[in-house]
C-alpha cells in the first residue's frame, strides 16, 4: 500500500466497513471529527502520523506542541 492508501484505509474505508461512513471517516459538515496535525506530508511519508503536533478532540485542543513552543521561545526573548 502507498501511504496515502493506508490512510485511506484506516479512516474512509474503515467507516465503510461498518457501516458508518455517514457519520465517521472523512472530514465533512456533520460528521464526528477528531483532528491531528503533523510537520510533513503523511500522504508521502506516512511515518509523520507518529511525530503528532498537535491534537483537537471533540473541538477542544488537546495538544498543541506548535503554540507551546511559540510561548517558550517568546518567554525566554522576553517578548511574553
Amino acid at each position: 500500500m502507498t501511504p496515502l492508501q493506508a490512510i485511506r484505509s484506516a479512516t474512509s474505508v474503515a467507516a465503510a466497513n461498518l457501516g458508518w461512513q455517514d457519520r465517521v471517516g472523512s472530514i465533512e459538515k456533520g460528521k464526528y471529527a477528531d483532528f491531528i496535525g503533523v510537520s510533513g506530508n503523511p500522504a508521502q511519508d506516512v511515518t509523520e502520523l507518529e511525530r503528532v503536533k498537535f491534537v483537537m478532540k471533540g473541538g477542544q485542543i488537546v495538544r498543541d506542541s506548535l503554540s507551546l513552543k511559540a510561548r517558550a521561545i517568546e518567554a525566554c526573548s522576553g517578548r511574553s
